[in-house]
Parts: C-alpha cells; structure tokens; sequence
C-alpha cells in the first residue's frame, strides 16, 4: 500500500481531497495532512509518503520551495509529487516541472475524473520505481535502448534474434505498419543552462513526450542522446491499408505536442517523419528516411515528411550504418578494442574520401555516438566524462564544421572507447556466462537451446559453447540439466506432482529422457527420489 501525504493551507481542499476517491480501493493510505511546506517536509522526514499532492503556493513554506528541498535532499525518486494551482500560478507551474513533478491539477477544474488519472499516472511511476529496484532481471543488461538501437539501425544479424530479445522485452511488434520519427529538442535559454539543468530539463520533456505520445496512438519513444530522439508509430493498418489522412494525423499529433513542450518548458523540437513500412525488421528504412527528411527541413519547419522532400534529397547526406553493423555489434558487444579501432578507422578513411559530405560525416559521427550513449551500460555518463574537458560535452560534435574537424572527433572518441574497452575486456568474458548462467536459472521451466540462448544475447552459439567451456565447470548442457534436476528435487520434495508433471513442468521431451537425466546426475531415478522423500 503507498502513503499520500496532502498539503494546502485550506482546510476545505484537504477535505474535499481526502473524501473525492476511493483510497483504500485504489491500495492508498493518507498518512496525513500539512497546513504549508515547512510542516509537510517534517512529517515527509518522518513518515517518508511515497508521493505527495501540494498546494503550489502556500504561507511560511511553498510547495515549490518544498519540492525543491526535497529533490536536494532525497533525490527524484521519493517523493513524487503531484501539485495544485490555480491559471494565475502557471508561470510557478514551469519552474516545478523542471524538478520532475509528476503532474500538476487546476484547482477549479479538480474533480473525482481528473484527479483518478493523476493518481494512476503516480502509481504507475511508482510501480515502475519498484520494478527498477527489485532484484535485477537476468538480463536486465540488455536495456530497451540496447534493442531500439539495433532495430533503427538494421544490427539484428538474424529475425530469430529479434524475436527471442523482443520476447524477453516484453515488446508487442504484432502491428502492420510502422512510421519513424528522428527529432531534435531545443529550447530558447537551455544553451546557457549548466549541463545537469539541461540533462534534467529535457529528460523531463522527454517523459512528457512519452507521456502525450501514448494518448493518441501507441509509439515507441527512445532517446538517443541528451536532445534527440526516435518516435515509432505503431498502426494496425498495413502500410497499403493507411488512410490518406495518416500523414496529417500525425502532424497534428506532433505539433499538438511541440505546442504543450513550448507552452509548460519553453522547449520545441522539430523532426523528421521516415515511410510506412510493414514489418519490424524494415523500421530502420523508416528511421533512415526520417533522418534525411530531418536534415531536408528547414530550421523553422516543426515536421518534414521524407516523402514531400525527395525531389531536393540529397541522399549521400545520410550514413547508414549498418554498412559496418557486424565489426561495430561485435567490438561494442565483446569490448574489442583492436576490431573497434580497425572499424573506425575504416569509417574515418571513407569519411576523408569525401571532404565535402559534412553532413554524412556528421550523420556517421552521430551514428556512433547514439551506438555508444546506448549499448554501453550507463553511457550517458560513461560519454559525458570523455568529453569532460569542452564546454559543450559531447554536443560539441555538433559545432564541426568540416568532414576533418569531425574525423578529429570521432577519432577521439575511438581513443577513449578502445582505452575503456581494454579495461573492460579483462573480465567481459566471464561476465557473459555469469549473465547466462541467470537466464538459464529464471528460465529453467523452458526449453533452452544454445542456439536461442546465445541469439538472445547477440552472440554465435559456437562463442557461447566455448566460454561455458572455459569459465564454468560445467558445459552449457550440462548446466542447463544441472538446474532442472535441482529444481526437479524442490518439486518432488514438495510432494504435491507426479514425475511425468513434472518432467512436463520443467520442459523436458519425455518423463524417458527427464527420469534418464536424472538418474544420472543423482544416481536414483525420480521415482525412488519421490518414494525416498514420502517414506514410502
């Protein structure tokens, strides 16, 4: 059960609140009530609420002076808040979002509707808090981002390899047409705003936009660095079936949002919209014609469709990068450093044979900047600390102005890659058998092969045979029906299934084969195991 805590300083609104829903329904206790901030922030040290709905203005103490004292001192996580205003108070309203407030009520608009789906937006963030903070899943390093990355990008090296990392995502791809969106976020003062203010700003826009995205069709929303992103529409129409209005839906659903960004954080974005295409593996033809309708555009255009520019595309400005997609997976995947700079190379050389294409070089650079950000765990950091030294960060790649300003660049970033993989590498090898090792453990009611096993981390099954033979006592087989016996023993101790259930509850092709398993390994058949444990 989660605890609210409610802060006015009108006995009436606390009140009305209070008795408006449900609470204990909706798996909600209210640990109390505060007259103003200074009140409410003592009883948050004492009582920790995990969320928190605050007047925004208050006598002695704030709702945003204690919101912003709670951020200090705790952090973003606990606790949220939601706030209420009043229409005068919306310029106060700005300044709270950027400390990540969940969302924010219209006093005079508040009712049982409005305030329910704020409360479910809350409860939704706080389950997903406490999913993050669970126990790891096994393969809880390969992040969504990682998998984004790879569809965009055409770095799948087979659709089996997409369908077992989609399933273990849970990811549904089961829609008939799919339209990419490449966009930038700008804002009028966040150039002049220290780098944490702006991470924290436009990680803020970027929720919202995940959040108004969902209301009008469901899409994908995957950030590709501090300020871009990638949009994928998902339709349940084939790309043939779409009606003619799709293209004008669409822009009206992202200018509606770009005009709530602009109104609430004085940030804008303008985009790219890529082709309709049919199936999940041919979402990167979508996004690589959504990066060129980006660069087509001009500045002042809010969204472009690739297909109204194709007559002025000049298509050797985009790189597509699945051109190096086996040497680039590989490095990032192992912690190569020797094929990593041997790929890089290459690419600088292409590069150079090419003085006047800045904006392919750029859309290279970029290419592997997002790859990087991405599929390194925790690459945002990891990136920023390379480029520590210049003002802009990373972003300065952004400021070359020339193909060999931008060679400069992604050469330094090679340098600093190759020096953390090296580091890495030392121990990556046995961290993927650990990491396996935890898939099977999670996934030992199932068949496992080490075909799919090895498909579902990206890796050849020949490689993944040959680890487990080097870091583990046991072969992969061997561990595999290692597990399944042991958990086989639980099921039996408990006394409560046949053999042939669970021989049938664990997988295995016949009672035959799992009783053949595992007399082997525990030298009596399941059956005297079971007989051995009741006395009988």
């Amino acid at each position: 059960m989660y605890k609210l805590l409610i802060v006015d300083d009108e006995p009436l609104v606390q009140a009305g609140i209070k008795s408006m829903l449900n609470w204990a329904e909706l798996n909600i206790e209210i640990s109390g009530t505060a007259m103003n901030g200074q009140a409410a922030l003592k009883m948050i040290e004492e009582q920790t609420p995990d969320f928190v709905i605050t007047d925004i203005k208050m006598p002695v103490m704030s709702g945003l002076e204690l919101i912003r004292t709670c951020r200090e001192r705790y952090g973003s996580e606990r606790p949220l808040f939601i706030i209420l205003t009043s229409y005068e108070d919306f310029h106060m309203v700005k300044e709270a979002l950027t400390y990540q407030v969940t969302d924010y009520l219209v006093k005079l608009e508040l009712t049982p509707e409005t305030l329910r789906e704020a409360i479910n937006r809350v409860t939704e963030r706080l389950n997903q808090s406490a999913e993050k903070n669970a126990p790891p899943n096994p393969i809880s390093f390969l992040f969504n981002e990682k998998f984004f990355i790879r569809l965009l990008n055409n770095l799948f090296e087979s659709e089996e390899q997409f369908t077992l990392q989609s399933h273990d995502l849970n990811l549904d791809f089961h829609y008939k047409a799919y339209v990419c969106c490449y966009g930038e976020m700008s804002g009028r003062q966040a150039d002049s705003l220290p780098t944490e203010k702006q991470l924290s700003l436009f990680s803020s826009s970027i929720q919202i936009l995940k959040e108004l995205t969902g209301k009008y069709r469901f899409c994908y929303v995957l950030t590709l660095d501090i300020r871009h992103f990638a949009l994928i529409f998902c339709y349940e129409e084939t790309p043939e079936e779409l009606p003619s209005t799709w293209s004008a839906e669409l822009k009206s659903i992202l200018e509606s949002i770009r005009e709530t960004l602009n109104n609430y954080y004085n940030v804008s974005f303008r985009c790219g919209v890529g082709i309709p295409v049919g199936a999940p593996l041919t979402v990167c033809d979508s996004y690589q014609c959504s990066r060129q309708a980006f660069q087509a555009g001009a500045a002042d255009c809010a969204v472009t469709y690739f297909e109204d520019c194709l007559q002025t595309l000049d298509t050797h400005n985009s790189f597509n990068i699945s051109l190096f997609k086996g040497d680039l997976t590989r490095a990032f995947e192992e912690y190569d450093a020797l094929l990593l700079q041997q790929t890089l190379d290459a690419l600088c050389e292409l590069l150079l044979t090419h003085p006047h294409h800045h904006l392919q070089a750029l859309d290279a650079a970029c290419n592997i900047l997002f790859l990087s950000l991405s599929l390194l765990q925790n690459g945002e950091n990891i990136v920023s600390d390379f480029f520590r030294d210049n003002p802009d960060g990373y972003r300065s790649i952004y400021k070359q102005t020339t193909v060999e300003q931008i060679v400069n660049w992604l050469k330094f970033l090679e340098k600093q890659l190759c020096l953390l993989f090296e580091d890495h590498r030392k121990d990556y090898k046995n961290h993927i058998v650990t990491n396996v090792k935890k898939y099977i453990n999670s996934h030992v009611s199932e068949r496992l092969s080490l075909n799919e096993t090895a498909a579902v981390f990206g890796i050849s099954p020949n490689y993944l045979s040959q680890l487990f033979g080097k870091y583990n006592e046991l072969g992969f087989s061997e561990y595999i029906n290692t597990c399944k016996i042991n958990e086989a023993k639980r099921l039996l101790d408990e006394g409560s299934l046949k053999v042939y259930e669970v021989a049938d509850k664990l997988g295995f092709e016949s009672s035959f084969y799992f009783s053949k398993v595992f007399k082997k390994l525990e030298g009596i058949s399941p059956s005297d195991y079971a007989n051995r444990i009741t006395g009988a």
